[in-house]
């Protein structure tokens, strides 16, 4: 990496869930400046049931990137990922009520989850895409219409498009004016439906991100979705974003091309995943510059091997002339 004594090159990172935590793990290792914009549609578990009693954004995925992103001892982030398993508080994980109890400290979830982050010593800033909770839905390819985050995956049906309500909800500034400052903008990895479209389906965002001049980036999963993304190809995620939200927002696809294990791609089959297939010629038709490499790490699960791909982030940034 080229040496920058001043700026740091800012990386935005849009997303949720595991995919969006394993990435940033890697990332702030870099001599980056990282925003992660974080959705807010999550209504399951913990996070459903503070989002209706509280009146609040789901913190669930928040909770995730802020101990991901955090400067802090092994055993604060266990506390912090604790799950209560008996009484009243079953269910709940500690870092979602330090959330809650901080929003009612502040009065605002966004100023709460900023207070949270500079006590852990958050390597970078953490904002939700919206500053209210927000409800997805999907249109199903029989025009059923199912209702929230939690349950589309579990309908068993193949989706037809996604949906916000409120549709005006409102795009928090901060995370605008981060998406347009970007030096590079990542989006994924992470659930195509209920993780990445949430956030680019809110107000603001995709315009933002076509305002950037940024390197646009989008890190394709390793292995589809059960009741999200059952069969679909590296080519189809992006075929899906298009179709929303419209063409030319991504100028480079990251794509893991190495052979996953027989016995792990048995493993996943038991659950109705398999691996992405990598259609190369229909990227590249899209217009895509496409980057493949060996990025599977496996240890009890299939992940993005983030210290590799957090290289590759680097690289682009230099090509780009960013860094």
């Amino acid at each position: 990496m080229k040496s920058y004594p001043e700026e740091k090159p800012q990386v935005v990172v849009i997303g949720g869930g595991t995919g969006l935590s394993v990435l940033l793990r890697g990332l702030k290792e870099k001599p980056l400046d990282i925003t992660a914009i974080v959705t807010v549609a999550d209504d399951g578990g913990s996070s459903g049931r503070l989002r209706n009693e509280m009146k609040m954004p789901p913190p669930g995925d928040i909770r995730n990137v802020i101990v991901a992103l955090a400067d802090t001892e092994p055993l604060l982030s266990r506390l912090l990922q604790h799950r209560f398993a008996n009484g009243g508080l079953a269910g709940h994980s500690l870092g979602n009520l330090i959330i809650a109890a901080m929003q009612e400290i502040t009065g605002d979830f966004v100023h709460a989850v900023r207070e949270i982050s500079r006590v852990l010593a958050v390597r970078g800033k953490v904002f939700p895409a919206a500053n209210q909770g927000i409800v997805l839905h999907a249109e199903m390819d029989d025009g059923s219409i199912i209702s929230g985050e939690s349950r589309i995956p579990l309908a068993g049906k193949k989706i037809r498009r996604v949906f916000l309500e409120p549709e005006d909800v409102q795009p928090l500034d901060d995370a605008i004016q981060s998406i347009e400052q970007a030096d590079m903008i990542l989006i994924g990895p992470g659930s195509l439906y209920t993780s990445i479209l949430p956030n680019l389906l809110v107000p603001g965002i995709v315009d933002a991100i076509r305002r950037s001049r940024g390197v646009k980036t989008y890190i394709c999963n390793v292995m589809t979705q059960p009741g999200e993304t059952d069969g679909y190809t590296a080519a189809d995620h992006i075929q899906a974003i298009i179709d929303h939200v419209g063409n030319h927002l991504f100028q480079y696809v990251i794509v893991n091309d190495s052979r996953i294990p027989e016995p792990v791609r048995k493993q996943y089959a038991a659950k109705g995943a398999a691996p992405v297939r990598f259609d190369r010629e229909r990227l590249e038709d899209m217009g895509l510059t496409i980057v493949a490499d060996s990025l599977i790490q496996y240890e009890t699960y299939l992940r993005h091997d983030t210290q590799r791909l957090s290289e590759i982030i680097v690289e682009l940034l230099d090509q780009s002339g960013k860094n």
